[in-house]
Formats: C-alpha cells, structure tokens, sequence
C-alpha cells in the first residue's frame, strides 16, 4: 500500500469531505462550461486541492463530470422521495411536489444545468450519462408518482384523468414559463418574468390552479392548496438563480 493510500485510509472523514469539495467545485464548473469547456485546473483551485488528486480520486474527467452529476441526481431523487412517501394524501403530495419542482428549477441552476446539456448530448447522438440518470432517479421517482394518482383517483380524492396529462400540468407547466421566458418578456416588454413578485404569484398560480384542476372537490383542493403554499414559504431572492435561461438579477421588492 503506498503511504498515499494509506494515509487516506486513515482519515477516512477527512477523505470523504475531500471528495464532497472536489465534487462540489467540479459541479459548479461543469454546469457552467459544459464538459467539454470545464478546466480540472479550476476545479481543482476551487476545491484548495492540487490536480493531481482529482484523477486520483476520479481516474479522469469524464468520470468526475459523471460522479458530479450523479450527486446533484442524488440529490434531487432524496428531496422527492421525502415529498412524495411523507405521510399526507395524495392530493397533498402531488401539489407540493409541483411546488418544490417550481422552486428547484428557481434555485437548483447547476442540476438544471446539467439536465439541458445531457438532453442536447442525447439529441446529437453522444453516449452521455442521462441513461443512468433515468433509470437511478426518474424511473424510480416515475413509478412512485403513477402509484401516489392510482391511489388518489382510487380514494376519489383525484379525478379520474390520464396520469400522464396530470404529470404535464403538474410539472410540464414549470418548464415551459422558465423557457418562454424570454418570448414572454419580447411578447409584453413591460413584464418582467424574473421578478420575485412575478415569480411570487406564477408560484402560487401553480398551486392553486392545480387545486381546481384535479380534486374532484374543488374547494377542498383549494383549501389544501392554501395550506400548502402558507407552510412553503418562496425561496430568498438570493437563492434564486434559474439555470441558464437568461442572465438574470432577482430583487426582492
């Protein structure tokens, strides 16, 4: 065993928040420059380590990029996972995954990032690392949302409607405002769709709207969708930060 390894071995906790650094730095540098414009050297500084230790660790760029996408993967399967199994109907847990989707593309830039530049390698034909992606994190979370509206529609909480349709004005609806974004702001000069008051109300719109559409009781949708948004309080200006739709600045008036 080299002294190298060995006195890795030895700080086993230290070793690991090494490895969390380096990830984290190769995140940040990956989600802004792509894999191909990503310098290990600036990851490397940005982690306060020498490059030497990131091939260590990784073996090679590509598999830093991978493990960096697969943590931040990681990361948002966790967080849905909690919203989608807590204890809570399934009206409740379809209406704050909506919203938590809404903030995670408002605050998550470099997942999303990422998620776009693996969707562009895909459509030109590149082996890129969304396969694994999918089948560790959507799949799973996929299968756990058509459960959550059989059981909601079998409760007759839900309405009875195509659990794809449902899935598409749930989180479908997020993605579109963020990537219209700038047609909508060329469409009406006057609207500012970065806002923190516009983003305020197009965060609560979602919420409320969703309320109306799927509860077969509507004002027990709208009820619970109040609920909802009064304990999931919006995301700090600061925090906000969409990913790559535009440069933008977010002030909170």
């Amino acid at each position: 065993m080299s002294a190298t390894s060995h006195n890795r071995d030895s700080h086993p906790d230290r070793s690991a928040e090494t490895r969390t650094r380096i990830l984290d730095s190769a995140l940040r540098e990956f989600s802004a420059n792509g894999l191909a414009g990503a310098r290990t050297e600036q990851i490397a500084a940005a982690a306060g380590v020498n490059k030497a230790l990131l091939y260590y660790y990784f073996e090679s760029k590509e598999k830093l990029y991978q493990a960096a996408l697969e943590m931040v993967s990681s990361r948002v399967r966790d967080r849905s996972m909690a919203i989608l199994l807590r204890e809570a109907s399934p009206g409740e847990r379809l209406l704050r995954m909506a919203l938590d989707h809404f903030d995670r593309v408002l605050t998550q830039r470099e997942f999303q990032s990422m998620m776009q530049q693996e969707m562009m390698r895909l459509h030109a034909g590149e082996e890129g690392s969304l396969p694994i992606i999918v089948k560790r994190v959507f799949a799973p979370l996929m299968s756990i949302f058509q459960s959550l509206l059989r059981e909601g529609i079998a409760s007759g909480e839900l309405v009875n409607a195509d659990w794809m349709q449902i899935l598409l004005a749930a989180l479908g609806a997020n993605v579109f405002y963020f990537l219209s974004a700038p047609a909508l702001r060329l469409t009406m000069p006057e609207f500012n769709p970065f806002d923190w008051e516009t983003l305020r109300q197009r965060r609560r719109s979602l919420v409320e709207f969703l309320g109306q559409a799927i509860f077969v009781n509507r004002s027990s949708g709208a009820e619970l969708a109040a609920r909802v948004l009064a304990d999931s309080p919006m995301p700090a200006g600061e925090e906000i930060q969409p990913a790559n739709f535009q440069v933008i600045e977010v002030k909170r008036k």
